[in-house]
């Protein structure tokens, strides 16, 4: 199966690291212009560098704003023009007693986690129904179905980016344009490595570490063993592609096999 992206544009936010670094070098791989996101001039430099060793040649934009702020918002979309391909990545979480979350944080991860993703498809999600094709995509996590008791307000943002990608898919009914989430297994990224160690003893190698972690925290994986960013790329990768055409409005799961269940 070969995917050719070329002449299209894509946005990933959050991509200078992780999973959205991973993504940003599949769609450029893939022949896609990519928009490079992130808050600050060096980590974008730094990405875009890391990125062209990976895929000479590759087209990049640097993209420096914050787009959980409607002005930097903005600003991020004038910077590309034309967006035919939107992948909301940028997230955030972490361990913490539910009973400890303040309002202010449960706010922060609802500005984060589902705002700036509302935010940049009202921005966008209009000049591709206009001009008959593009692809939003949410990048969301089996939190989202299977609430985590250590992050409750994690799950439960994601939850909420999953209403917001059906409901956005079928505004864009019978237009060209598709919207999907990607449900995202644990995956190994530098972050969840720092959180892997919140809930293990950080005295262990990070291999026995992972394998502690999945075996007391996440035992229904399937796979047994966390996911690399790149195998969440591939399915965004598609999902981008004129190859996925019928798919909308869906739940896309990535998840080693985590959520129990026969449904998508």
């Amino acid at each position: 199966m070969r995917i050719d992206l070329s002449g299209r544009t894509a946005l990933v936010t959050g991509s200078t690291q992780g999973i959205g670094l991973a993504i940003a070098v599949g769609l450029a791989r893939a022949g896609a212009r990519v928009g490079i996101n992130g808050r600050s001039e060096g980590r974008v430099d730094g990405a875009i560098a890391a990125i062209r060793e990976e895929v000479p040649g590759a087209e990049l934009v640097p993209v420096v704003a914050d787009v959980t702020v409607e002005v930097e918002a903005e600003h991020a979309v004038s910077e590309l023009g034309v967006v035919d391909v939107l992948v909301n990545n940028l997230g955030v979480f972490g361990a913490e007693d539910p009973l400890e979350v303040t309002d202010d944080e449960w706010r922060r991860y609802f500005d984060v986690n589902v705002l700036a993703a509302v935010r940049l498809t009202r921005l966008l999600l209009p000049g591709m129904i206009d001009r008959g094709w593009g692809r939003v995509l949410n990048i969301a996590s089996d939190s989202a179905i299977v609430i985590p008791a250590e992050m409750i307000h994690y799950g439960v943002s994601k939850t909420a980016l999953l209403g917001a990608s059906r409901g956005f898919a079928k505004a864009a009914a019978g237009t060209g344009v598709t919207v999907n989430s990607v449900i995202a297994g644990p995956t190994h990224t530098g972050g969840v490595e720092d959180f892997v160690y919140q809930l293990v003893s950080r005295d262990l190698p990070w291999e026995e570490a992972q394998r502690e972690f999945m075996r007391l925290h996440r035992p229904q994986s399937l796979i047994q063993r966390l996911i690399e960013p790149e195998e969440i790329a591939n399915m965004v990768v598609y999902l981008s592609s004129p190859l996925a055409s019928a798919t909308t409005g869906g739940a896309v799961r990535v998840d080693g096999g985590y959520v129990d269940s026969i449904l998508p």
